[in-house]
Order: structure tokens, then sequence, then C-alpha cells
């Protein structure tokens, strides 16, 4: 019996909702073993993010060996990765593993505002990590960063993402949650084609975690041997549930519900 396994490498969410705690969630729910390499440890909960501790950089490498070379990796993914030096180990163990389903999940700002990348670690991003990347998950603000161009329309996003894809990555989604309209719109590119994933607003202040747990959800595909496409058609499915059906957690930008999916999924 061969039993999908995912890695996520991150930082870790006092609060549960978002980092290494949403990655694990997120892969338990759609039958994928999870497994963690932790970045950094952060102070947290829904009223936001009160301090950062990053593990020096060979602490992300050792996690990373020591799963590889033992469990084996179906896919992975990243997410906050902190600083330059993080991102160059992190990328190091990706290459020497050879690993090829990668999903990256370009964590820049929390929801409260603090900083989770810092500014000079996003050549580091671009030069080291992207290209190694099967599909990178940028949200509207993280695109704009790394494509240098100001979103404001659907063909800006579309540039945006040819930009981003010129950096080594096969394919890009850019999320729509910070756009406007009654709609959310995911834009998909594959190098050559876009597609978009649509699905209603919800609004609502508990969004603590999307990001996280949409990259994980695609991780997860990637891991059951789904094509990209596929994989994104899911975790768009996957985190639309998990806002529509809010927890209603803590005073400030709650988590999403996880297993939202799953209980849908057994109704029906």
């Amino acid at each position: 019996m061969s039993i999908p396994k995912a890695l996520t490498i991150a930082g870790s969410d006092s609060g549960g909702g978002a980092g290494i705690q949403a990655d694990l969630k997120t892969f338990q729910e759609l039958d994928v073993f999870g497994m963690s390499a932790i970045t950094a440890i952060t102070i947290q909960n829904t009223l936001g993010v009160e301090n950062v501790y990053p593990l020096p950089p060979e602490a992300s490498a050792e996690q990373i060996r020591a799963v590889g070379s033992d469990l084996g990796v179906d896919a992975l993914k990243t997410g906050m990765l902190f600083n330059a030096e993080i991102i160059k180990q992190v990328a190091e163990q990706i290459s020497i593993f050879g690993w090829k389903n990668v999903v990256v999940d370009p964590v820049m700002i929390a929801k409260g505002g603090a900083e989770l990348l810092l500014p000079e670690a996003i050549q580091a991003m671009k030069e080291h990590l992207l290209p190694l990347a099967l599909i990178v998950t940028p949200n509207i603000p993280e695109a704009e960063s790394l494509s240098g161009i100001t979103i404001r329309t659907l063909e800006d996003r579309r540039e945006a993402a040819k930009r981003i894809a010129n950096y080594g990555a096969r394919s890009v989604v850019i999320k729509g949650g910070h756009g406007q309209g009654e709609q959310i719109i995911d834009l998909l590119y594959d190098g050559s084609s876009f597609t978009s994933l649509g699905g209603r607003r919800i609004e609502t202040k508990h969004t603590h975690g999307t990001g996280c747990t949409f990259s994980a959800a695609i991780a997860a595909g990637l891991a059951k041997g789904q094509l990209i496409e596929q994989a994104v058609e899911e975790a768009r499915a996957f985190i639309q549930a998990a806002i529509e059906d809010t927890l209603e957690l803590g005073q400030g930008h709650g988590p999403t519900n996880h297993w939202a999916y799953r209980r849908r999924k057994e109704r029906f």
C-alpha cells in the first residue's frame, strides 16, 4: 500500500490557524500523511503576530534531510521562510533530493500586517526557490512584489503571472482574495494558457491562514498524483468550504474550518 506523503516547510503559528498547523490539518483532511520542517516560531493569535523567532538556517536543512532520507516526499510546500539564509538552505535541500512537486507559497505579510519575509529575502526567493517550483501561489500584493508591477485589472494579473513564471516556475496561480467584486477569481497560468477559477466572496473576518491552507491542499493533491489543474481545483473547493463554514474563533482574524470540506463530502 502506497501512502501519499507531503512535507510542509514553514513557520509555526501558536494560534493554530496558519503555518505548519494549518498545513498538517489540511494534509490530514485530504488523506495525505503530513511531515514538517519548521523555519520559525511565531507568537500569535487571531489578534496578530506578537513576535517571530527564526530558527538557525541549518535547522531547516537538517529537518528536511531527516524526512527526505527516511520517509520520502511525494510533494512539498514552502510557506514562511523569513530570511535569505533559510531560503537558500531550503532550496539547496530540494535540489539535492531532486523533488519536483514543489508548491511555493511566498508568504510575506501576516493578516495583521506583521512582516513574515524580510525585504532582502525576496531576491533570494526569485533566484533560488522559484526556479524549483512546480507552482507558485501568491496573493495580489505578493504577486506585485514578485513581478514588480501594480495589479489593478485581470490583464495586470496575467502580466504578473508571466513575469513570475519567467523566474523558472512552471505554473503560477494568483489568488483573487484581495480583488474586488462578488466573485473571487483565482488565475492559473501554466506557462502558455490561463484558467480562471471562481468562487463566491464571503464577507467574513475569519480568513486567517487561507493562503497556507490553499497551498497545502495543492501539495496534497500533487502528492496523490493529481495534475496541477485538478489539484488547484480541489484546493479551491477545500478553501471555499473552509471559509463558508466559519468557526468564529477568537477576537480578531479567526481561522478557517479545516474539516468543512470533508464533512460536506460525507453528507453527499
